[in-house]
C-alpha cells in the first residue's frame, strides 16, 4: 500500500473519532452545567479548554466560548468542524481505496454539518455528531475488506479513542470544576454497560476503573490500547521476533497498557490524572513512531523537464 494512502486512512479514523470525542467532552460540560446550577461556568469552561484540550483562554470563559472553539472553529483540528473537514479531505485523497458507501457517508456528513452554520451548541448538534461518527465507523467495518487499509483506519480510530477517553476520565471528580462520574459515564455511552457489569452499584472508584481498565467495553482505555496493538501487529511485516519488540509504536502502547492493566486498581485510581496524562503522551509517541515507519516524511517527488 502507498504510504500516502495509508496515512490518509489512519487520519480518517483519527479525525472521525476526534469529532465524536470532542462532542462527548463538550457534552460533559453541558450536562455538568445543567445538573449543577451552582457550578462555576467560567472555571469549568476553562478546564475543558486549557487542561483537557490544551487551548488556554484569556478572560472570562463561558460555555458559548467553548462551543465556538471546540464545535464551530474550522481552523482548529480539535474542533468538530475542523475534524469533519480533515476527515473528508483525507477520504478524498484515498477515494480509490474506500468503499463507495464509506466515502458517501463521510462526504454527506461534512456537507450536512457545514449546512448547520454557526450558532448555539445544543444537544441536537452533539448527539448528531456522535450518531454520524458511529455510522461512519460501522460502514467502514461492514463494507471494507479487513485488510491493511482497514487496519490503518482502525488503528487511527483506536489511538484517538484511547486519547479522548483519557481526557474525559481526567475531568471526572476533580475539585473545582470536575464533572460528576455519572455525567462522564453518560457522555462515554457507558452508563448501561457499567450498571450491568457492576449490578447497579455506582461509586466514583468503580466508574473510573470501568472507563480505564475494563477489557470488554470498547471505549475503555485498556480496550482501545489493546485494539491498537493488534492492528499494529497485523500491519507489521511477517517476521518472528525472538527477543524484544522492534516496533517502537507497539512498545509505547504495550508499556502503558501493561502499566495500567497489571497495576493494582486502587493505585491507578489514586493517581488517575497523572496516569491519564501518561496515556496521552504514549499515544502521541506511538503516533509519531507510526508516521516515521509507515508514512512518507520527505517531500513528494515531482516531475521536471529534461534539460538539454
Amino acid at each position: 500500500m502507498l504510504s500516502r494512502i495509508a496515512e490518509s486512512l489512519f487520519w480518517i479514523g483519527r479525525y472521525t473519532e476526534r469529532a465524536d470525542g470532542t462532542a462527548r467532552i463538550v457534552d460533559v460540560l453541558r450536562l455538568q452545567l445543567l445538573e449543577d446550577p451552582a457550578a462555576d461556568e467560567d472555571q469549568a469552561s476553562r478546564m475543558v479548554l486549557s487542561v483537557i484540550m490544551g487551548m488556554p483562554s484569556e478572560g472570562p470563559t463561558t460555555f458559548d466560548d467553548v462551543g465556538a472553539s471546540l464545535v464551530f472553529e474550522r481552523s482548529h483540528p480539535s474542533s468538530i468542524t475542523g475534524a469533519w473537514f480533515s476527515a473528508r479531505e483525507n477520504a478524498r485523497r484515498a477515494r480509490e481505496t474506500l468503499s463507495t458507501e464509506l466515502w458517501e457517508g463521510i462526504n454527506t456528513t461534512w456537507h450536512r454539518w457545514h449546512g448547520f452554520g454557526r450558532g448555539i451548541v445544543t444537544d441536537r448538534h452533539l448527539s448528531w455528531v456522535r450518531e454520524r461518527a458511529a455510522l461512519v465507523s460501522g460502514i467502514a467495518d461492514s463494507t471494507m475488506s479487513h485488510d491493511e487499509a482497514w487496519d490503518f483506519l482502525v488503528l487511527g480510530r483506536s489511538l484517538e479513542r484511547a486519547d479522548m477517553t483519557a481526557r474525559l476520565v481526567a475531568t471526572g471528580g476533580l475539585p473545582g470544576g470536575g464533572a460528576p462520574w455519572s455525567v462522564v459515564l453518560a457522555s462515554c455511552g457507558a452508563q448501561q454497560a457499567f450498571m450491568r457489569s457492576q449490578r447497579g452499584l455506582l461509586s466514583d472508584d468503580r466508574a473510573a476503573a470501568f472507563l480505564v481498565l475494563d477489557r470488554e467495553f470498547p471505549r475503555s482505555v485498556v480496550f482501545s490500547l489493546t485494539e491498537a496493538e493488534q492492528r499494529l501487529q497485523a500491519i507489521a511485516p511477517p517476521q518472528e521476533e525472538r527477543i524484544g519488540v522492534s516496533d517502537e509504536a507497539r512498545r509505547q502502547l504495550g508499556r502503558i497498557r501493561t502499566s495500567l492493566e497489571y497495576r493494582a486498581t486502587a493505585d491507578v485510581i489514586a493517581d488517575l490524572p497523572a496516569q491519564m496524562l501518561r496515556v496521552q503522551s504514549a499515544v502521541t509517541a506511538a503516533s509519531s513512531a507510526i508516521a516515521t515507519r509507515y508514512f512518507q516524511s520527505g517531500p513528494l517527488p515531482t516531475w521536471t523537464k529534461d534539460r538539454i
